[in-house]
């Protein structure tokens, strides 16, 4: 009989590698070159020049790793392709020092890959709100939502009535709410817009109560509006996050007046407004269309004097997306970390749940929420945007002690497969930064031009 070596593979995450490599037993000297070999990219850019791409193919393939560029790039016969590239860390490492010494814009090119490996290698930071700071990248926040109008999608709108909407906060914040997100105008498909005045007549009384240290729940507020007038007031008021579902486009005052309160700002993508968003959806490129719009975002935000660790990006769940549209941002949202900033995701109760479920109405999305909650928490979801918090706040416990599981560390005491620790899994889950990452800074430039 022929010796049975169980071959099999081994999950590709960076966190397990070190675990891996320990049971092997190699060399410990030669365990930081090994690490960097585990971690396998395949990074994609647009518009590269011809002459550019053709270097950067050669740079690749003389490390062992592979391009993909336009059939018409060898023989130059379009001036630009998009690249893509197959990679490990340790070859983008040798790549990036070697661009830095090349023509034809690869310099900055070399930064910008050196760029995205940090985005990737950023762990968030605790989030300041006020007076409050939330564990980000600890954990899963979990956002519950407050709806004043009488007009929501989902049926839960309980309009100005302030004793109403008290009581549900109580509810969440006592059911592991982080943050409660109150919305004052509909933004369901087909809705049309009201006035400021308005919106704030609904949102005022409710804020004030909310704020009030008798009555009112100690939970940072963020307030879903993309008026900067609306905005400022109730920043004004005590309100502590921005939410502004048109990511900095729709009100060219808003992401100064958020800085003027050095208050965190959540940028969503949309395509058209909720009057129109519905109305045939459509993205030749649908990933690279949706974080190159975040990314213009995060750059209006930075520009205007909001601090980068503030600024939370959403890829805008059903906001001018159709049924495909929605299930493949939620199958690629790891692509979105190549921002560097934190993810928030809403899928509650929406109509893509609805849809696959044969047509439920929206207050029997709960499983179909759940699901999809905690498949973003799988995908790096940071903050997840919700209604049913009581039930929605188990399964993020749940999919966080699955997610962020990490093994115990290969030189502890109990060694390899030494088991879960008898203290559980609570201090397991964050995300941490691995031993052998730094960050990647380009080299200075000799000059030395490709040969």
């Amino acid at each position: 009989m022929p010796r049975n070596y169980n071959v099999r593979i081994i999950t590709p995450d960076p966190r397990l590698l070190p675990t891996e490599v320990a049971r092997v037993g190699p060399d410990e000297a030669g365990v930081p070159k090994i690490l960097p070999k585990g971690e396998q990219y395949i990074i994609r850019m647009e518009g590269v020049r011809t002459p550019a791409a053709n270097i950067l193919k050669q740079e690749l393939l003389a490390r062992g790793a592979a391009g993909a560029v336009s059939r018409h790039t060898p023989a130059v016969t379009a001036p630009t392709t998009d690249v893509l590239i197959f990679a490990n860390l340790t070859q983008l490492q040798s790549l990036i020092r070697n661009l830095a010494e090349q023509p034809y814009g690869l310099a900055a090119l070399g930064a910008q890959l050196a760029a995205l490996l940090d985005n990737l290698h950023r762990s968030p930071v605790p989030l300041t709100c006020g007076p409050y700071t939330l564990p980000l990248g600890q954990r899963t926040l979990v956002m519950g939502i407050l709806n004043l109008t009488p007009d929501s999608f989902s049926g839960d709108g309980i309009g100005s009535d302030v004793e109403v909407a008290l009581q549900q906060a109580r509810v969440f914040a006592a059911n592991g709410a982080d943050i409660l997100d109150l919305g004052a105008e509909s933004t369901r498909p087909g809705s049309a817009e009201i006035s400021a005045d308005q919106e704030l007549a609904r949102l005022t009384p409710v804020l004030q109560a909310l704020l009030d240290p008798v009555r009112g729940v100690r939970l940072p507020l963020s307030i879903d509006s993309k008026k900067a007038s609306v905005i400022d007031a109730c920043l004004q008021l005590g309100a502590h996050i921005a939410n502004d579902i048109s990511g900095l486009r729709a009100d060219p005052e808003y992401a100064a007046t958020v800085a003027r309160y050095n208050a965190p700002v959540i940028i969503m993508h949309i395509q058209g407004t909720p009057a129109t968003m519905q109305q045939n959806p459509h993205y030749d490129d649908l990933l690279g269309e949706v974080i190159g719009w975040l990314r213009e975002g995060v750059s209006i935000a930075i520009a205007a004097g909001i601090v980068r660790e503030r600024v939370i990006v959403d890829p805008g769940i059903g906001f001018g997306k159709s049924l495909d549209h929605n299930l493949e941002l939620l199958h690629r949202l790891g692509e979105l970390r190549s921002l560097g900033q934190p993810i928030l995701v809403g899928t509650s109760r929406k109509g893509f749940i609805g849809r696959i479920l044969g047509g439920v109405p929206a207050d029997e999305r709960i499983f179909g929420t759940a699901a999809s909650v905690a498949l973003s928490i799988a995908g790096g979801a940071d903050i997840v945007r919700v209604h049913d918090v009581v039930v929605i706040s188990q399964v993020v416990k749940v999919a966080d002690a699955i997610v962020r599981y990490q093994p115990s560390s290969p030189l502890s005491p109990g060694g390899v497969g030494g088991g879960p620790s008898e203290v559980g899994y609570e201090h397991r889950l964050s995300r941490p930064r691995l031993e052998h990452r730094r960050p990647y800074r380009q080299p200075r430039r000799s000059g030395r031009p490709h040969k």
